[in-house]
């Protein structure tokens, strides 16, 4: 019997994902061509604001790469559309003038970018924000220019906005409601979010009409409604999105606002079907993840002859982190007469929750800065749940996890559509143990990872007594399956030198490894060969290789430094001269003590070092930043020990050393705590007679308090104790890991029980001591390698400081 021919039209992730389920249920049935207009393999478009931003890359966020056609023998048409259908002779028609008859035929084609009918909108510098080409244009842009205008201040507007900060730019974001986010988030919440990127560098023009692009033939600015102006060399528009129908309606497909399609994703053309963000369901057309992936589940049973429970439509429901901000809305979010809400605001964590009810029914939900509850609060919208459930929430058998009570059908990963029945079924049929394999089986957790924690009670549910908490790895990226523990492994038994032989030796997945794994690898090599290892400077974040932070207008800022933040008149000279010689936009001090000279041109870096003739401050490494003082017992009536000396000496003898993320330690001589050690990495407390040291603290989004490790009584002994610290840290944290996070993670007893070990400690300072051996020039590289090709070098004389 010959195969039917299933023709796919759109190669994005809801017809992808339809021909991958259909592929699950009868793999020989058809014969598989698919259509996309992007030159590029199926990848996760959500994604795409990752990849603006500089955390990923495409290749990271592509779900089906070339080989995997190959492997299903999938016919795949890139970089080509089509342009026409024959619903009669069913035979579709390709702007190369392919001609490709049909038996089934899925109509995905997707949205396309609404762009605002003003004036000069198709003038050079003017982009939408919607694929990789997109993605592309506006890196190559922000090379030379600096000032960005993005029209639209929803989530899409947002992301876009992250990612030009990100590439140096200078952002404004227009947008014509008073508030962000007004489809996802009610006026509290968008606010709140407001002033949290205004925190970040974003600039807004909140309530704007945008009329008029300006500019000759680039663009120039905006020219808003009200007459008012701005600035802008780049214009993204992200103010919608709109079914890509064009095509289907001049095929003679029906067509409203999308492809109307019925409960069963079928047009009323025989044997066309239409998925995705192109299709109207019940007057609705949907444009989030989830609800596109239970369409195809519904549409593949279909085609394959199935029966199948109908498409009723879904409960709209957003959870996402915009700029770090965690952020969750589902079903209506506005009261009325008969909604009314549960609100609890918590100023000083950020945090803001509104339970919407209706009729007594849990309706809607909005949640701000805190989101744990967003997977209960969508399970009880979803079943129509009483509010005294929700009220109830927390007096349930301890232990009891929320997957227990849900049902099959119920989606665990909202980006990329999976159910708790999908989970379980790959957990049985494929013998799956760990969060890592259902991630590669079913990608729940592959996007934003805020359903790991569901996917892992799942497991445990369903495995039972066979469920091993220590199997629950998690590789340190999609390049490879292995964990961070197991690389370091690899790396000891097998003595790899390089990142790129360990990639070919273990067998990455991609041979040039990505901006997650190359600079984890380059650090971890560095930790376990400090003597002879070299470091890549190719591997390291960019602010690493240029010895500045990268500031919103693609200035510089840099950090002398100035150990336990004391200076002297010399210093201040030198940095006043060299902001007047470089024309520094601005000076300021720093909650580090130190000071810090912002607008600084990329081409200035390599002299600004060489006039200042001071150590960098390594405000921009994984090492340690700060020993932040007070004036301790020499000045302060309260003071009880000489702060300002152990903190030079400790800044001195761990400085620059490469850790797994920053750290900053603080030395205050009396509980008073002037010098802020409570919320630290290490913090140091002078009492009557003696030092305690505290650890695992953090002063920065997610608060923690540090806990008191020990007490000593001489300087001597609380640096042989910070430094057993920073090396067991080193050793064991995962790369990007703080130490807040590293202690909860390891287990404050454990860490305790080491420390306090005289033979382990010496040890840990050993291996430490070894690493800083390399260390006697802490700044040599900076001029080095910024300023050795313009001879700048030369007129530096570099102090020989000693880390013993």
């Amino acid at each position: 019997m010959s195969k039917q021919k299933l023709v796919l039209i759109g190669n994005g992730m809801a017809g992808v994902r339809c021909i991958e389920e259909i592929l699950k249920i009868q793999p020989e049935r058809f014969e598989v061509t698919v259509f996309g207009s992007e030159p590029h393999p199926n990848y996760d478009r959500i994604q795409l604001s990752n990849v603006l931003q500089g955390a990923t890359t495409i290749d990271d966020i592509t779900i089906n790469d070339w080989n995997w056609y190959k492997e299903n023998n999938i016919t795949l048409f890139s970089g080509e559309t089509v342009t026409n259908i024959d619903t009669t002779k069913q035979i579709i028609y390709s702007d190369t003038n392919r001609e490709v008859e049909y038996d089934q035929l899925i109509l995905a084609t997707g949205s396309i970018p609404f762009i605002l009918p003003i004036k000069g909108a198709d003038k050079k510098g003017v982009t939408a924000f919607r694929n990789i080409e997109d993605c592309e244009n506006m890196i190559e842009y922000s090379k030379n220019n600096k000032k960005a205008a993005v029209i639209g201040g929803g989530l899409l507007g947002l992301e876009a906005a992250r990612g030009l900060l990100n590439l140096g730019m200078q952002v404004d974001v227009i947008h014509l409601s008073e508030y962000l986010m007004d489809r996802q988030l009610d006026p509290a919440a968008g606010k709140m979010l407001q002033r949290e990127l205004e925190r970040q560098g974003m600039n807004f023009y909140l309530g704007k009409q945008t009329q008029e692009v300006l500019g000759e033939f680039d663009v120039k600015g905006l020219r808003f409604s009200d007459g008012e102006e701005i600035s802008a060399d780049l214009v993204v528009m992200a103010v919608g999105i709109k079914p890509n129908v064009l095509m289907a309606q001049n095929s003679g497909i029906p067509v409203n606002r999308g492809i109307i399609v019925n409960d069963y994703m079928e047009t009323r053309i025989p044997n066309i079907f239409a998925v995705g963000e192109c299709a109207e369901h019940r007057e609705m057309v949907y444009g989030l993840v989830a609800p596109l992936y239970e369409q195809g589940k519904v549409l593949a049973k279909r085609i394959c002859g199935l029966d199948s429970k109908a498409y009723e439509g879904s409960v709209l429901s957003t959870k996402l982190k915009i700029s770090g901000v965690d952020v969750f809305s589902a079903g209506e979010i506005f009261e009325d007469e008969q909604a009314k809400s549960i609100k609890e605001f918590n100023e000083w964590n950020g945090t803001y929750k509104k339970v919407m009810i209706r009729n007594g029914k849990i309706s809607g939900a909005v949640l701000f800065g805190d989101t744990k509850e967003s997977n209960t609060l969508l399970s009880m919208i979803n079943k129509n749940a009483d509010v005294s459930e929700y009220l109830n929430v927390g007096t349930s058998e301890p232990g009891v996890s929320l997957v227990t009570s849900m049902s099959n059908e119920e989606i665990i990963c909202g980006c990329n559509g999976v159910t708790k029945g999908d989970i379980v079924t790959a957990i049985e049929s494929n013998g799956l143990t760990s969060i890592e394999e259902v991630k590669g089986c079913t990608s729940a957790s592959r996007s934003c990872g805020g359903c790991k924690p569901l996917v892992g009670d799942i497991l445990e549910l369903t495995l039972g007594a066979d469920f091993s908490k220590s199997n629950q790895k998690e590789s340190i990226c999609t390049c490879t399956t292995l964990s961070r523990d197991e690389v370091v492994a690899e790396i000891r038994e097998k003595n790899l030198t390089h990142t790129r032989e360990v990639m070919n030796v273990l067998g990455w997945n991609t041979s040039d490894g990505c901006s997650k794994c190359k600079p984890a690898l380059n650090y971890y090599l560095g930790m376990i060969h400090p003597v002879d290892y070299e470091d890549e400077k190719e591997s390291r974040y960019v602010n690493e290789r240029l010895h500045a932070n990268i500031q919103k207008d693609g200035t510089f800022s840099v950090v002398p430094r100035m150990y336990g933040g004391v200076t002297n008149p010399d210093q201040l000279r030198k940095i006043a001269n060299v902001a007047d010689k470089y024309n520094v936009k601005l000076l300021k001090v720093t909650g580090g003590q130190r000071i810090d000279l912002f607008g600084v041109e990329k081409e200035d870096l390599p002299s600004v070092w060489a006039d200042l003739d001071m150590p960098s401050g390594y405000a921009y490494g994984k090492t340690l930043r700060t020993v932040k003082t007070c004036v301790g017992e020499n000045f302060c009536r309260f003071g009880t020990q000489d702060s300002i000396g152990l903190g030079i000496a400790m800044e001195k003898k761990f400085e620059r050393v490469g850790t797994p993320h920053k750290v900053k330690m603080a030395v205050s001589a009396c509980p008073r705590n002037c010098a802020e050690s409570g919320i630290k990495d290490l913090g140091v407390v002078g009492v009557d007679g003696a030092w305690e040291i505290y650890i695992g603290g953090n002063g920065g989004t997610h608060l923690r308090a540090a806990e008191l490790l020990c007490k000593v009584k001489t300087s001597d002994e609380v640096i042989e104790i910070t430094g057993a610290y920073i090396q067991h840290y080193r050793e064991t944290a995962n790369y990007l890991e703080r130490t807040s996070v590293w202690v909860e993670r390891v287990g404050f007893d454990t860490i305790k029980e080491i420390i306090g070990d005289k033979q382990k400690r010496l040890e840990l300072n050993q291996r430490l001591d070894e690493a800083l051996s390399v260390l006697q020039e802490p700044w040599k590289e900076i001029i080095e390698s910024n300023a050795i090709q313009t001879g700048l070098f030369q007129k530096v004389k570099i102090p020989a400081i000693s880390n013993k």
